[in-house]
């Protein structure tokens, strides 16, 4: 019992990883989401896509700082990824379901949808963290961050179509998404320089959605 008590004593109190970088990061990324989420709610899709696009880049960032920082302790890197993988199933996984939903006017028949995004996000994220990667720059399946960064390019094209078309459209995309994440195919990890394509593109959308 003494063992175990001082044992809980040297245990770091949850406060201390708000002073870790990448957990700044994610946060950071969660704060983006959960925007992206509420204006969904509201029926402003481009300022949810524009959250949810930053949201991703944080994602990108805390990966990439958490690779470079020296004395990062082993307890700060699994926290850190416990921490990152709960975000991104808010990011990937709930906030393309509440699009979803939000744009199909909260209609029962869109239920389903919302259910089988977040189920097969959480799926493949369990898998992730059971299994990685296969090895340092391929993933089996999409890595789901992928499906914003599509849902965000189709949605440009969303005033050309009508209502009815477009929910077609975007219902049939975030249902073909989840087959490919789940999907037992060799998918390029981007990262290195792919950070930089990421930036520009996540300005230009910010910029485009922001300015129409």
């Amino acid at each position: 019992m003494i063992d175990q008590d001082s044992k809980r004593s040297k245990e770091p109190s949850m406060f201390s990883f708000f002073k870790d970088l990448p957990n700044v990061c994610s946060l950071a990324g969660l704060a983006c989401v959960l925007l992206g989420i509420y204006f969904a709610i509201l029926g402003n899709f481009r300022f949810a896509l524009i959250g949810v696009l930053w949201a991703t880049l944080f994602d990108w960032g805390d990966g990439i700082i958490a690779r470079n920082m020296k004395g990062r302790t082993e307890i700060q890197g699994a926290f850190g990824a416990q921490l990152d993988s709960l975000i991104d199933i808010v990011s990937f996984g709930v906030f393309p379901a509440v699009f979803l939903l939000s744009y199909g006017k909260f209609h029962p028949v869109f239920l389903p949808g919302a259910f089988i995004i977040i189920a097969a996000s959480a799926i493949r994220l369990s898998y992730f963290n059971i299994y990685g990667l296969i090895d340092k720059k391929t993933y089996k399946g999409l890595a789901i961050d992928n499906n914003v960064i599509i849902l965000a390019f189709v949605f440009l094209f969303e005033q050309y179509f009508t209502y009815t078309s477009f929910s077609i459209i975007l219902y049939t995309l975030l249902m073909l998404l989840p087959i490919f994440n789940l999907a037992s195919i060799r998918t390029y990890k981007f990262g290195g320089k792919w950070v930089y394509v990421l930036i520009v593109y996540v300005i230009g959308m910010t910029a485009f959605y922001g300015w129409f």
